[in-house]
């Protein structure tokens, strides 16, 4: 199962460099994970006509967004457990902030650095798409996840 990653869109609308970024790279993935800070509804609309959507919403979000989508979640698929959350504070010692905020999953997604990160630590794996709108440090990014017989993701530059 492959599931497109996205985080920290920080858009208004959405305009068409980003549609077309979107239907160019999750053309082919079942589901579309959103890890925070649409900051507006129309994002998440848009996301919802492409596939099925499966967010969290982010502490730069709307109170349209934040009553639609809770703070943190677990989603199974495929038989794994994945935590989905934006993240807050300081981007050092993020993970193991977020990670005190899960039992017992296979993985968590989360966004709010705008750095991309994929890597294990321990028998978690945690997978960060980067922002692929407003980026810092590093160029534009989203990601995806393919869930087999274990957890892998890649981070796309955009």
């Amino acid at each position: 199962m492959k599931i497109g990653v996205i985080s920290d869109t920080h858009l208004k609308e959405p305009h068409s460099e980003f549609k077309n970024m979107i239907e160019y790279h999750f053309k082919d993935v079942e589901k579309i994970f959103h890890a925070g800070d649409f900051v507006d509804g129309s994002i998440a609309e848009y996301l919802s006509s492409q596939k099925e959507l499966i967010a969290v919403c982010g502490n730069m979000d709307s109170i349209e967004v934040r009553r639609a989508f809770p703070q943190k979640r677990v989603i199974e698929l495929k038989g794994f457990k994945i935590g989905l959350i934006h993240g807050g504070g300081s981007p050092f010692g993020i993970e193991s902030h977020i990670q005190g905020q899960f039992d017992e999953v296979d993985a968590i997604v989360y966004g709010h650095t705008h750095i991309p990160a994929h890597h294990q630590v321990k028998n978690i794996y945690f997978f960060n798409p980067g922002s692929p709108t407003r980026s810092f440090i590093h160029k534009p990014t989203l990601g995806v996840l393919h869930l087999g017989e274990k957890i892998e993701g890649e981070i796309i530059k955009i």
